[in-house]
């Protein structure tokens, strides 16, 4: 993309002096506003028109979103190109900057709504070889995957679903989990994430996070443990939940990921919807809490000792948190979460820190219009990465095992609406190296390391006829 000498956007349309009584209606969304005043110059499509494409690959009078939010503010007048501040709010502008990064994303990268067959043969990578063998399907939406001590692998379905996956002589085999606990299945809401603590062997709890049923056809994020016994759920308790006033019928943004951490939890908790509540100290919503494994509270959380504030929360201002991750040496703690349109983030959580949402983004809401005008303020803290438009973060996991040693304590992370699985070289609180080693294969909802140490990744393939599977990406050797 490129800001040029002949740049001038809206030019066509104001040609004098723009004044306070020339603007609409606030909370115009960003296509609108393109199509008025700047598609005359530069295409309906961005492509080009009088001025050239802003669909290029460089920019000759910016280099960041804070840049081209600049040009358009201040214009550069030396090339016909008015200032534009009294016509355009900072949040407008904002958008405009977001609508034009994600169409000069998705002309080179377009979102998938379709999975390519599974590839056969020896795959490449960076570092390592590896076959993808298909080890499971016919399952739907596998939110989640988690193994235990002796080999079993257990897979929550959205739906409410909870089976368990046996391996023998290579070949795979599920069997349901009886008396699986009530979910409120609504949109993104349902059976979520299964955690197995370090301590499994000695206690038999298991930890599930799911949307809880209120009254009046509502619902909130829930943890909860149980134990199986005899292939049955059983011996359920409730960990943290929500208080009844937060629950909504908001279908959206539920975080839900549990990871551990000594003898600590870790837990994602969305903000249901309700912008503004992850700034809220006294509710839940957008915030990333830390428990112990019984759930009672660490007398060193950050908040513990604030007025008003839950003692549980160890991190806010987020979003929709649906990646945890724990580094296995240093035991820093990774979080992705969803924008919404555009803004997603990966981000290096310090307790008591504001991650800022919403009051700084660098994405735009669905229907285009702005969200905030900033992506940066004092005391809130930017994310490590962030994607525009949005691939659709989801899980997160660093991989542990031996089989593939040039990938031990790597990121990886997962995207649904861009059909990736990345591969991350962190350096303390740095992304030092990125690889896609997966592709249009489906909507990545898990991954993990297996106990025979190949990478195990859960598969959500578009399409009616599709039915999700569970892959494993094994040593080519």
């Amino acid at each position: 993309m490129r800001f040029h000498s002949s740049l001038f956007i809206f030019i066509a349309c104001f040609a004098g002096t723009l004044h306070a009584a020339d603007l609409p209606a606030p909370a115009r969304d960003a296509a609108t506003l393109y199509a008025q005043f700047c598609a005359n110059c530069h295409g309906a499509d961005l492509r080009g028109g009088k001025a050239q494409s802003l669909l290029d690959a460089t920019w000759q009078h910016a280099k960041n979103d804070e840049d081209i939010a600049r040009v358009i503010r201040k214009g550069i007048l030396r090339s016909g190109m008015p200032s534009f501040s009294v016509a355009l709010s900072d949040a407008e502008i904002r958008a405009l900057v977001v609508l034009i990064r994600e169409t000069g994303t998705r002309d080179v990268d377009p979102a998938v709504h379709r999975a390519a067959p599974l590839p056969s043969g020896v795959q490449t990578s960076e570092l390592h070889s590896y076959r993808i063998e298909k080890i499971i399907d016919g399952l739907d939406v596998p939110w989640s995957l988690a193994f235990l001590p002796d080999g079993r692998l257990l897979i929550t379905e959205r739906t409410g679903a909870i089976f368990i996956a046996t391996q023998k002589n290579g070949v795979w085999t599920t069997s349901s989990v009886a008396n699986p606990p009530k979910v409120w299945v609504r949109d993104e809401g349902g059976l979520m994430a299964f955690a197995v603590p370090p301590d499994y062997d000695k206690t038999g709890w298991l930890y599930l996070t799911l949307s809880d049923p209120g009254e009046n056809d509502t619902g909130n994020t829930k943890l909860i443990r149980g134990r199986l016994r005899d292939d049955r759920w059983s011996d359920e308790e409730t960990l943290f939940e929500a208080p009844r006033s937060t629950y909504t019928s908001n279908g959206i943004n539920f975080g839900g990921r549990v990871v551990f951490s000594g003898d600590y939890l870790f837990l994602s908790f969305g903000e249901r919807g309700e912008v503004g509540q992850a700034q809220d100290l006294s509710l839940p919503n957008g915030k990333v809490h830390r428990l112990f494994r019984d759930g009672r509270i660490p007398p060193d959380n950050p908040f513990v000792k604030t007025p008003g504030a839950l003692p549980s929360i160890w991190s806010y201002g987020h979003r929709n948190p649906q990646g945890l991750a724990v580094h296995p040496v240093t035991g820093e703690l990774w979080e992705t979460e969803h924008g919404p349109r555009g803004g997603d983030e990966l981000n290096y959580i310090r307790p008591g820190h504001n991650y800022g949402w919403p009051v700084i983004t660098h994405g735009m809401n669905y229907n285009g219009t702005p969200v905030s005008p900033i992506t940066a303020k004092a005391g809130m803290d930017q994310p490590v990465l962030h994607w525009t438009p949005s691939i659709a973060v989801s899980p997160l996991r660093f991989y542990t095992g031996d089989a593939f040693p040039k990938w031990k304590n790597n990121l990886f992370l997962g995207a649904l609406a861009q059909q990736e699985l990345r591969r991350l070289v962190v350096e303390g609180d740095r992304v030092v190296r990125q690889e896609i080693i997966l592709k249009n294969r489906g909507r990545v909802r898990d991954m993990i390391t297996g106990p025979d140490g190949c990478l195990y990744v859960s598969l959500e393939v578009p399409g009616p006829e599709n039915p999700a599977v569970i892959v494993r990406l094994a040593p080519a050797e």
